[in-house]
């Protein structure tokens, strides 16, 4: 079976979700920052994701700060038959493009409650560190995701722009479901995350997934790979992420339904091993 043809990932173990996710930080205000302009075209938006079979969808404390949770709640609450939803905590807002570090214990704790009370349920099915505090070791940040994991608050913990050395401790203090860097078909800085990732069978999840601003113009291979498969650069560069690996979860975000369907449409593209080859060798 062949990356693109697994078409789930057994995230923890125990949940199974769709590789193709949605990653919620653009239904925010402008600058990942308040309310979008038209808050019941956001919920519309989470809607439409879930009926195209989306049942992941990756969020933050930070998005907004906390609106993206607060909308992911309006449309879905109580999850009885909705997405896997995950969030993260670690960053903090002080305004738009501001996103300072903050993993003290004793705050991931606070995020995780108040995490809790926005998206209106009992346990968080994913909760993952957002980043290294440089001034905070991890296995104590980590030690707070574990002790509430360990309360039932989180059912499983990942971790996010981690380096494998950085993996490995943190696996020296809770199991870890999940890792979430940028990675693209452009940006391959964590390849040897993803490999160990793959090696160990746990979930990888791109975000950037596309790299849009790092689309080649005018290349004639990547051109002729987008017309063989009359799919578009975008659902390319989402399909290779779904070819590169099993263990892959992309979460392309978007604030349009538009453009959301065309992301989804990705999931249909089999890529052959010579356009594999081919793709591999443009980062």
């Amino acid at each position: 079976m062949t990356a693109a043809t697994n078409d789930t990932f057994e995230l923890g173990g125990d949940i199974t979700v769709n590789r193709m996710g949605f990653g919620a930080m653009r239904i925010t205000g402008e600058g990942i920052w308040g309310w979008p302009d038209d808050r019941d075209y956001a919920v519309r938006l989470l809607e439409r994701a879930a009926e195209l079979g989306v049942d992941f969808i990756d969020t933050a404390d930070s998005y907004g700060p906390e609106t993206s949770e607060y909308l992911i709640a309006e449309a879905f609450a109580p999850y009885s038959d909705g997405p896997v939803v995950a969030t993260k905590g670690g960053l903090t807002r002080t305004g738009p493009g501001s996103w300072p570090t903050d993993c003290r214990p004793e705050r991931l704790t606070r995020c995780i409650n108040n995490s809790l009370r926005r998206l209106e349920t009992d346990t968080i099915d994913l909760y993952q560190l957002h980043a290294v505090d440089d001034d905070v070791p991890l296995e104590e940040s980590l030690g707070a995701l574990a002790q509430a994991k360990e309360a039932g608050k989180i059912r499983h913990v990942g971790v996010s722009n981690f380096t494998v050395d950085q993996l490995e401790r943190a696996r020296d203090v809770v199991e870890v479901a999940s890792v979430q860097n940028m990675y693209n078909l452009f940006n391959r800085k964590y390849d040897d995350v993803l490999d160990y990732c793959t090696e160990h069978d746990i979930g990888f999840i791109p975000y950037f997934p596309i790299g849009a601003g790092d689309l080649p113009e005018d290349n004639a291979e990547f051109d002729a790979i987008c017309e063989a498969n009359y799919a578009t650069p975008y659902q390319i560069a989402l399909a290779w992420l779904l070819h590169r690996s099993p263990v892959t979860i992309p979460i392309p975000g978007t604030s349009s339904i538009e453009h959301l369907e065309q992301n989804i449409e990705a999931r249909d593209v089999q890529l052959n091993a010579d356009e594999m080859e081919t793709l591999d060798g443009l980062a």
